[in-house]
Order: C-alpha cells, then structure tokens, then sequence
C-alpha cells in the first residue's frame, strides 16, 4: 500500500481511533450537569456502564452513590458506584435483580436530589423487568426470538420497551428527583431513546407500533407477551407528560464522531477517507454486496472516489439466522460475505468489528478479510458458501488466522466498517 504501514495493522489503527473517540470520559466532562442542593444518585445500564461510572467517579466534585449494570466481564474498579454484572444479549435473574435495584434506588428521591443515568448499547438485555403476568422466561423468549428475526435495532426495542416496567422512560418516571442522562449511542441516527430501549428517555412508540413489528417479522410470541401488548397497560409513558419537564439527556459518544476521528488517522496517515455512513441498518450479508459493489468500482474505475481510499461506514446490521450449528456475529458475518464479493481482488482489505470488542456470542470483536479470503478457506478445506449460508463465519476465520480480537473496550458505538482500496504496486 501507499503508506509505510501493512493493510491490518493499518484498519487496526482507524478502529482504535474511533474506539478513543468513543472514550466516556471525553464526553461526561462536557456534560456534567450542575450539583443538587441534596443527594446524587447514579444509574446505568450497558456494555460500557462500568467505565462510564468509572469515569464519572474521575471528574465528579462531590459525593456519589449508586449502581449500574455491565456485561459479565465487563466491570472495572469504582470507588463509590456499585458495579452489577449481568448476562447479555440474553437476560438473566442477575439481570432481573439489577433492574429491581435501579427502581429501588431512584424511588425514594426528591425534588432537591439529582439521577446521573449512565446509558449505553446492551442495556435492554441487562435490563429484563417483565410485567407482573409475565416471567422472566417470557422475556428470554422474546428477546431471542427479536435476536433471530433479522428486525432492525429500533423495531427491536419498541417491541421490548412495551413488555418491560422500566425501559421505555419507566426508570426516569419512578423518581421525583431531576434525570441527566448521558448516553453513548449505539443506535443508527442516534435517537436517545432508543439506546438500551430508552430507561430513561421516551418516544413517541406505541403498542400499536410493537404489536405491527410482531406481525411484520412474524414473531411467535409467548400469549402472555402477546395478551399483555393488546392491553393498555403497555402503554408507555409519554414524551410530554410533565413527569419529564425537569428531565436532560445527551449523546456524550457516537458512531458518527468515531468515524469522523478515523478519518482522520487515515488522512494523517496520508490515505484519504470517505465515510459512506454513520447509521447503516439491513441484512449483514446484503450490505457487504453494496460495500463490496463500492469497492470493485473504485479499483476498476476509480469512481466514485480515487484510490487509494478507506472507505468508511457505522451503524447496526443484523443476521437472520439460517443454520443451527455456525458461530458468529453481524461484523465476522460482513467479513465474510465481502470476502466472497471480493474474491481475487488483490488490492482491497477490508476490517469488520463491534466497538464494544465482542462481535455476537464469540470472543473476537470482529474479522479481516480481503480478496485472498475465500482462497485461504477453501485450501484450509472449507467451502466459503456453506460458512456463510450456515452463519459459521467465525469457524472460518479462526480457521485462516484472520479473527480481530481486542476484547471488551469499554464503550459501545455499534459497527464499525473500513474498507482499504489500495493502488497495485508500482
């Protein structure tokens, strides 16, 4: 390539940059709201709560008290704010009793106390608090079935914040006390109430919308779920109640500026870089045709940009479950397909990971490929095709060295792309 760096190390060095900009600290500092005349409480839910907490704990002028909720593995040492791990992204009873402490926490509160709610992706799993004739086995259900149905991350969490007593801003109506809720998005658009399906943030969703997606992805609910989304006391609370009007919120991290920062350690490394999107959302395998369709255009046409060029993209792709026995997330999936679309094209390299470090149920954030992939996996004697039409993308590319592992990063802004189109050597 045109840089003094070799094609992974150099995708590596854009993740990194956009996993830095994602940094909680960086964002909780310019968003710290104003000390209450009484008591500051912290709540939090998400794959990044713990170093959210941790970063509060660093720049807060006062006392602090609380607890928030992580992924197992995912804690990290704080002084004051209690850290509950949980299991994601399918709940559990830990995850159960976290969400009876949150309520319990912010109830008891007045007008002179202040919530801190620290939110990011991976809190609606770490979350469950189905309604009373609901179970928590009910909402396990529920929850996989959404996993496997290959619906969007916004359609998932209406459907999950209408079977639930504390997301869809039911955390934040349980308290008297003022809610400043600072938040990583991991949601494409970065609407704040949807990230870990709104805790503390409501929307304008109704019962109606969830039921409609129910019917759309044809989810064979549990009758309890079902019966409980035709009744009215689904309804969540709404945007103008006048239970909110104290209430803030603000994306303190985003896909968007994670992009924006690799771009820029791109540029510095004097490849330019195109950022295609920050809020990408469809089948995994169906957007890597089109990034791949991008690709092959600029090394055989230079259009629509010159190579070289990284091309860059963000937001939330889903699977539809296939087969039975593959291992794998939405990222190593992407990989995987590109690698197909690609096959012989020498000069494109491309990098697929979760910013959160882990890429689906697996232990690797995400995969390299290029246009030597399906090559490399067929003389290992695997069959591309067969990987991906079982949804077995990681076995293939534990198979070929070509899994990128980073383990947990401490923030969550959802996909991350890049696409290397390189100039042939001279």
């Amino acid at each position: 390539m045109t840089a003094t760096i070799a094609p992974r190390a150099f995708l590596k060095s854009l993740f990194d940059a956009a996993v830095e900009a994602a940094n909680p600290l960086t964002g909780i500092k310019a968003h710290l709201p104003e000390k209450p005349t009484g008591r500051t409480v912290v709540v939090g839910a998400g794959k990044g709560a713990a170093q959210m907490a941790q970063a509060l704990e660093s720049v807060w002028d006062g006392t602090l008290e609380g607890a928030v909720v992580t992924r197992y593995g995912y804690g990290c040492a704080t002084r004051d704010i209690a850290i509950i791990e949980a299991a994601h992204p399918v709940p559990d009873a830990a995850g159960l009793a976290a969400s009876k402490r949150l309520m319990e926490i912010v109830q008891d509160l007045n007008e002179d106390d202040l919530v801190i709610a620290l939110i990011c992706g991976g809190g609606s799993a770490l979350l469950p608090a189905p309604p009373e004739e609901l179970t928590l086995e009910n909402e396990i259900a529920v929850n996989e079935m959404l996993l496997n149905s290959g619906a969007p991350i916004s359609a998932m969490n209406v459907v999950r914040k209408h079977l639930s007593t504390i997301k869809g801003g039911r955390l934040a109506a349980a308290t008297k006390a003022k809610v400043v809720s600072l938040i990583i998005s991991d949601i494409p658009g970065d609407h704040p109430a949807q990230v870990a399906s709104g805790p503390t943030v409501p929307d304008e969703s109704s019962r109606q919308h969830a039921l409609k997606i129910v019917e759309q992805y044809r989810l064979t609910l549990p009758q309890a779920a079902l019966d409980h989304l035709k009744s009215p006391k689904a309804n969540a609370p709404r945007p103008d109640d006048p239970l909110f009007d104290r209430h803030e919120h603000y994306i303190v991290a985003s896909a968007s500026l994670s992009l924006e920062a690799a771009a820029e350690k791109a540029k510095s490394q004097n490849i330019p870089a195109a950022i295609l999107s920050d809020s990408i959302e469809g089948e995994s395998r169906d957007v890597a045709l089109t990034h791949a369709a991008i690709a092959r255009e600029v090394v055989n046409r230079n259009r629509p940009f010159d190579k070289p060029i990284v091309l860059l993209s963000g937001g939330e792709t889903t699977v539809t479950l296939r087969g039975q026995d593959g291992k794998g997330g939405r990222n190593s999936e992407f990989a995987l397909a590109v690698a197909i679309a690609i096959n012989g094209e020498e000069n494109i390299h491309v990098l697929a990971a979760d910013t959160d470090g882990i890429d689906g149920s697996e232990d690797n954030a995400g995969a390299f490929s290029t246009g030597a992939t399906v090559k490399q996996l067929i003389d290992a004697g695997l069959d591309p095709r067969d990987l991906l039409d079982r949804n077995d993308s990681y076995s293939g590319f534990k198979a070929v060295g070509a899994l990128f592992e980073t383990g947990p990063t401490g923030t969550n802004v959802n996909d991350f792309r890049a696409i290397l189109v390189d100039s042939p050597p001279e």
